[in-house]
């Protein structure tokens, strides 16, 4: 980089804020992460290899506590999963149900979504993104830090196959209509509902705890999905 080139930093839609670790997240990223969990690397993924099989492959973009992602390989043993977070209490989190559900199916990654697209995830080889209750930036001035952006739709395309999706959810309806106008923009996308249609919560997606306090509340949730045409 020359001294008159000017560094541009990449804005990130998430700020890293760690919680304390519990004594039972902290042995599962030293002993279960070794196991289970996969480093950023400047190669692609040999998931066949991963898995040990030829499976249809999901990836989840911010999996929280992992609750809802460790009950989805539960129920879809059929299916292979990555899960990406970046806080490590969660990944702890996530490691233990994984130990404690005997899932072969699912691996976790705790890095940035868009490094690990970028360098570990082979074009064409996601059969799903997950990306559930993602950080609304709810103020209008930080609306650039919504991780649904244009460029970042063309990034999963890359990445998803033919008729792979992109599922969306979120409890905030102003999130839910920007979502939906950014994949209504975005080239190579088709809402699986139709024209502007949102979805009721698919029965695979389980509901959290976080929608069951919401429901309590009386807050709404809105469920996009977007298959990839071409």
């Amino acid at each position: 980089m020359s001294e008159t080139t000017p560094f541009i930093r990449r804005i990130r839609s998430f700020v890293k804020r760690e919680g304390r670790l519990t004594a039972g997240q902290e042995r599962a990223l030293n002993k279960l992460f070794p196991l289970y969990g996969l480093r950023l690397q400047e190669s692609v993924l040999d998931l066949d290899a991963i898995f040990k099989r030829k499976a249809p492959c999901i990836l989840e973009i911010g999996f929280g506590n992992g609750t809802s992602l460790a009950e989805m390989a539960k129920n879809n043993p059929q299916q292979d999963y990555i899960g990406i977070e970046v806080h490590t209490p969660g990944v702890g989190n996530l490691l233990l149900q994984i130990e404690t559900l005997g899932l072969k199916n699912l691996r976790v990654i705790c890095e940035d979504a868009v490094d690990v697209l970028k360098k570990m995830i082979a074009d064409e080889s996601l059969d799903g993104v997950q990306l559930f209750f993602a950080d609304p930036w709810h103020k209008k001035r930080h609306h650039k830090r919504r991780i649904v952006q244009n460029e970042f739709v063309q990034l999963l395309r890359q990445k998803l196959k033919c008729s792979g999706t992109f599922h969306m959810a979120t409890d905030w309806e102003n999130y839910a209509e920007h979502m939906m106008q950014v994949m209504n923009e975005s080239e190579g996308f088709e809402n699986t509902a139709g024209k502007n249609q949102f979805l009721p919560r698919p029965e695979f997606r389980p509901l959290t705890k976080f929608e069951q306090r919401g429901q309590r509340l009386g807050h709404a949730v809105w469920d996009l999905i977007f298959k990839k045409i071409n």
